[in-house]
């Protein structure tokens, strides 16, 4: 393989297929996971942890709170494209 066959190759993690293929995977773990519940019951120590799928609402509800504190954020300290230059 040349130099430029290998350059115009994509890489394995960006091909459509792959990542099909890892969202497919990904909800297949978390549909097992939470099936997993009946086999293994969850004894909560604050009565609402005791939920059936509460694990799974509880990280799913972090994460989109971190991602719109982090853009909150991010608006909050933007600074202009030209911050660093010598006025």
């Amino acid at each position: 393989m040349t130099t430029s066959e290998h350059s115009s190759e994509r890489h394995w993690l960006v091909r459509p297929q792959t990542i099909r293929r890892l969202w497919i995977g990904g909800a297949v773990l978390l549909v097992l996971l939470v099936l997993l519940q009946f086999v293994l019951p969850i004894k909560g120590h604050f009565g609402v942890d005791g939920w059936f799928g509460f694990a799974p609402v509880f990280g799913f509800l972090s994460c989109v709170a971190m991602v719109v504190v982090a853009r909150a954020l991010g608006a909050m300290l933007k600074q202009p494209e030209n911050f660093y230059d010598d006025a």
